[in-house]
């Protein structure tokens, strides 16, 4: 095949996939929400949620069980066919079982359904085949739709598994938005690296305060402003006013573009040049919050503010590599 046939194919094989979530997203009815709502049962009782699968069904249960593990649902993969030999006893009476089977008949995920109820668990049929024994034997049902494979030979589990893994996300996701989990909750499961230090750090953590918060009064000369920013080797400065409250930022930017219109910027006041209504955070903000606000707009520093609107730090930009926070 040349170029184009090769990109023809593959663009052919992605819209088959998403094909497949749209028809799902849109065969939803209320046994998912019965579904949510028993996960969130378990949770109460202090239970989890047990995922079981087969095959390529064995990684979406594993990718899934990293995902609701991560949002606070506590969650476990269960091997069908190691549970029968002993792995069965890490089952406990109100967990919630998901059994992913894409036909709905694999064997060996048959054979659990009646042990599993045995043992007080609930158990969800997660299938592409709302006709299957699956689907017809557990308490609850959960039917992705996929009209045909991407695979040409329509064999090779594609469209079916990504619809499996959209469905299963959409569950984790409306499970954590109904429990109000936020990014305080999220970063205790992610302590470690760029993304938990991120999540666990403050801006008051990461901020400078104190001689390193260049500030000057609304009023004062750009000369004043330039002294106390070589002062506190800070590329930026905060201008407020006599209550300490914020009036706008100037930056060496600012300066830069000043110079170009005014030779003789120097003596005149800062709050012609200054910018008003700058980039801001609260004090309680998280550290995360302020990095998306440096990549959303550009900038190289963000002031951090009290509830009064008074400057009490600033984070410079240069400060987050040794951070580790970019």
């Amino acid at each position: 095949m040349d170029i184009q046939s090769i990109l023809r194919r593959a663009r052919n094989f992605l819209s088959l996939e998403s094909q497949a979530i749209l028809d799902t997203a849109e065969g939803l009815d209320e046994s998912f929400a019965r579904v949510v709502a028993e996960i969130q049962g378990a949770l109460d009782r202090q239970r989890k949620l047990v995922l079981i699968g087969l095959g390529k069904n064995a990684g979406i249960c594993h990718k899934l069980v990293g995902t609701f593990n991560s949002t606070g649902v506590s969650s476990a993969f269960l091997d069908p066919v190691q549970a029968m030999h002993g792995d069965l006893g890490m089952c406990r009476s109100g967990d919630v079982a998901l059994m992913v089977s894409n036909s709905g008949e694999t064997g060996e995920i048959l054979q659990l359904i009646s042990l599993l109820k045995r043992m007080g668990l609930k158990t969800v049929a997660f299938t592409g085949n709302k006709g299957s024994t699956l689907a017809r034997s557990c308490d609850f049902r959960l039917i992705y739709r996929v009209e045909e494979e991407a695979c040409p030979l329509n064999l090779t589990p594609t469209a079916s598994t990504t619809a499996a893994l959209a469905l299963g996300d959409a569950l984790a996701l409306v499970s954590l938005e109904m429990r109000h989990f936020g990014k305080e909750d999220f970063a205790k499961y992610h302590p470690s690296g760029t993304l938990g230090a991120a999540l666990i750090l403050g801006v008051e953590d990461i901020m400078r305060t104190g001689r390193r918060l260049a500030k000057i009064n609304s009023g004062k000369s750009v000369q004043g402003a330039i002294v106390e920013m070589t002062r506190a080797k800070a590329g930026s400065i905060a201008i407020v006013d006599e209550d300490n409250r914020l009036c706008g930022i100037f930056t060496d930017a600012d300066l830069r573009r000043a110079i170009l219109k005014d030779a003789d910027v120097f003596a005149k006041p800062i709050d012609a040049f200054m910018t008003r209504d700058p980039k801001k955070v609260s004090s309680h903000s998280l550290a995360a919050e302020a990095l998306k606000m440096f990549e959303d707009n550009q900038i190289d520093d963000i002031l951090v503010v009290d509830e009064e609107n008074r400057p009490l730090g600033i984070i410079d930009g240069q400060d987050l590599p040794k951070l580790r926070l970019v």
